[in-house]
């Protein structure tokens, strides 16, 4: 099995002045759970290379057991020093996809025109898609074969307003994840603050916060569309 993780290269809170980039725990925990399924992973990003990581995410607060064995796993580090061009990504070459989250996905990976034809690709060639916390904000602009926003009618889950409003970043960000799936004719649920949440709705899978990384990822790997390949 080869699985494909998309990583953003958006680096800039906004106008504050601060640092983000992708949320650890949102890479580690499914990069494992994959790793140890026996799958072949690549990562890429939108301009190939080093991705930037999100500082909050690596701080003491925010460290588990996987995050701390990404951090220890010299191939591992190695790899995503080394991310591929997304431009060169066909989704021919494998069997899924997975979105880590992190705030700098609604910046580049939401408009990134190589990141929305790759998941209408996947999802007409009965691959599942999955995506967790801000990363299903990258569906916005995804669309079906006859022209309708991709989760117009789609039970989905993503970063909720009460959890950014929490983070104190409801007014930084591009858009909320929350209100933007609505809009799109999402059908949107959420669990608690923080608990572990993932909805599966045909090939889309998409979970809720950093917490909910690792349910989504090895839903993904029971996926009836994974099991059958």
């Amino acid at each position: 099995m080869k699985i494909l993780m998309v990583l953003t290269s958006h680096d800039q809170l906004g106008d504050t002045g601060r640092k983000t980039g992708f949320w650890l725990e949102e890479l580690a925990a499914p990069y494992y759970t994959f790793k140890d399924a026996g799958a072949e992973i690549v990562l890429a990003s939108p301009r190939g290379g080093q991705p930037p990581l999100d500082p909050k995410s690596d701080e003491p607060a925010s460290q588990t057991e996987q995050t701390r064995r990404f951090q220890a796993d010299a191939e591992a580090k190695a790899q995503l020093a080394a991310t591929v061009p997304l431009a060169s990504i066909s989704h021919s070459d494998f069997d899924t996809v997975f979105y880590p989250g992190g705030h700098g996905p609604l910046w580049d990976l939401a408009e990134d025109r190589h990141s929305i034809e790759l998941i209408q690709a996947f999802l007409a060639a009965g691959k599942p898609v999955a995506l967790v916390c801000h990363a299903p904000g990258v569906l916005r602009h995804a669309t079906t074969p006859d022209g309708k926003p991709l989760v117009q009618g789609k039970k989905v889950t993503g970063f909720a307003n009460s959890e950014e409003a929490a983070v104190g970043l409801t007014d930084i960000v591009p858009f909320l994840v929350e209100d933007e799936l609505k809009a799109k004719g999402g059908i949107y649920s959420q669990s608690d603050d923080w608990a572990s949440y993932v909805v599966t709705d045909g090939l889309l899978i998409t979970g809720q916060n950093p917490a909910s990384s690792s349910e989504a990822a090895a839903r993904l790997l029971k996926h009836p569309a994974i099991a059958a390949r």
